[in-house]
């Protein structure tokens, strides 16, 4: 693993803040681009450099960018009504960005589905966020989860919730990768 500084989108998320953690405690040197900076700047820590910026406006990537060789493209956009442009948008913005400013490679975490179905409008736009981000010509490790499930994640408190109120039934759940391997996998991108 080389030990270059590494852009991180969606540090305040709950994947990406994992592998936050894990780069915390490798040691390893983080720039993080954040929306809004008090959101993650006081868990942020030595060695960790949280800058301004949103994948949204393309303007404000390309300084978060100067001096990286690889990214890790964590941002999804969760809201309903446009998340697709706004995904859609978000990764063009990144590519152009990436291939612009000569990164190495970009990493990026995106739905396992089979495509040869119908898929969510959720999954949908994973996938094309994966198609924008391979166009960039820059080269692209994409990681492919069908659900990461721990605690504090809303996949996690959704459940909770609905066992709580005993709308569906606890039992034998599917065996989603845990956070820490999923983060590991990250890791072995670099």
């Amino acid at each position: 693993m080389t030990t270059s500084l590494v852009l991180l989108t969606g540090a305040t998320g709950y994947v990406a803040g994992r592998l936050l953690m894990r780069f915390k405690s490798l040691g390893r040197p983080v720039r993080c681009l954040v929306r809004r900076l008090e959101f993650l700047k006081a868990r942020a820590g030595t060695g960790t450099e949280v800058v301004p910026g949103d994948v949204l406006d393309s303007a404000s990537l390309a300084s978060a960018m100067a001096g990286i060789q690889t990214a890790y493209y964590m941002v999804h956009s969760m809201a309903a009504g446009g998340f697709e442009a706004r995904d859609r948008t978000g990764a063009r913005n990144f590519a152009d960005a990436a291939h612009g400013a000569g990164l190495k490679r970009i990493i990026y975490l995106g739905g396992l589905a089979d495509s040869s179905g119908p898929l969510s409008a959720h999954l949908s736009s994973r996938q094309e966020v994966g198609e924008i981000l391979r166009s960039s010509g820059v080269e692209v490790i994409e990681f492919r989860a069908s659900i990461v499930i721990g605690s504090g994640s809303l996949s996690f408190e959704m459940i909770r919730a609905l066992v709580e109120r005993r709308i569906i039934r606890a039992g034998t759940p599917p065996s989603p990768r845990r956070r820490d391997e999923t983060a590991r996998a990250g890791l072995a991108g670099i």
